[in-house]
């Protein structure tokens, strides 16, 4: 309820003009037809009926004849209509049309109030598929569900009759674009855009959207792994490089501790020095045999 609805019933119930039970209220969908009650049952003669859209005169049954006026740049002209209950009929109802509107009569003690709320047509919420990645080369995967330009709506994720996650425009002058998040699911999920008198539903096809995601999914999971079988390639030749290097270089030093290299000794020869002549200074000594 808007502030000025709420200013003049606070004004009606001071002056006494009613009670705070009098008040109803109607509600209808953008483009409906809908007919607020004056309580009457029957017009008397020479009775003179009043319908106001807040303080604004809009319509009048006066010597049994209707008239009516057009408001804020003929905001009603030809959408208004009088029955002999002097009952008032909005047709082809617009949001703006929401607001107080009271009946009062000239001859009787009688007042209706009717407090009408005009809601927008609901779209049907759409779901789609979103993926995103960041720098860090994380990925995640999930539905989006949204509904754009609406008000006074709630937007909801359901699985079954259960809602477990929701987003609202409380206020019916203000339009906006909702978006509900949900990660790859089976099809027993729905979203669901709803006001207080409809509502549209979206259920979740799972073949046709969630193989999106898995595609990413495998996708991200493939590069991954490339990316790790790589840096495994990189690193197996690296440590097979420094492997082979420290083996050529233990190689080396071991050989080089089994070679022990000696050096030579040289004797000089004396050639002056006289060989035994044979018959000098031999003796024969003899042979016994037992």
């Amino acid at each position: 309820m808007t502030w000025t609805v709420k200013f003049l019933l606070v004004v009606l119930l001071e002056s006494g003009v009613f009670v705070a039970d009098a008040v109803k209220s109607e509600s209808v969908t953008e483009g409906e037809s809908v007919s607020l009650n004056s309580s009457l049952t029957q017009i008397q003669t020479h009775e003179e009926i009043e319908w106001k859209f807040g303080d604004i005169l809009i319509a009048k049954v006066k010597n049994n004849k209707s008239v009516f006026y057009d408001i804020d740049d003929e905001s009603f002209r030809g959408r208004l209509k009088l029955d002999q209950t002097g009952s008032l009929t909005i047709i082809n109802s617009r949001t703006t049309d929401s607001g107080l509107y009271t009946v009062s009569s000239s001859s009787r003690d009688t007042i209706n109030t009717i407090n009408l709320t005009v809601y927008a047509r609901l779209p049907v919420p759409v779901i789609s598929s979103n993926s995103s990645s960041s720098s860090s080369s994380s990925s995640s995967c999930s539905l989006v569900c949204s509904a754009v330009n609406v008000s006074h709506v709630t937007l909801s994720w359901f699985r079954g009759n259960s809602s477990f996650s929701s987003i609202r425009v409380s206020d019916l002058s203000s339009r906006s674009d909702l978006l509900l998040h949900l990660e790859c699911v089976d099809d027993s999920y729905s979203c669901v855009l709803n006001n207080p008198i409809r509502n549209q539903t979206q259920h979740l096809n799972n073949t046709q959207l969630c193989h999106t995601c898995a595609a990413v999914s495998l996708t991200v999971l493939i590069s991954a792994a490339a990316a790790a079988g790589s840096l495994l390639i990189v690193a197996a030749v690296g440590i097979f490089c420094i492997c082979r290097k420290h083996r050529n270089t233990h190689r080396e030093e071991t050989q080089a501790e089994e070679i022990t290299y000696a050096d030579p000794t040289f004797y000089k020869r004396n050639r002056n020095k006289p060989r035994p002549r044979e018959e000098d200074n031999v003796v024969y000594a003899g042979v016994s045999r037992c």
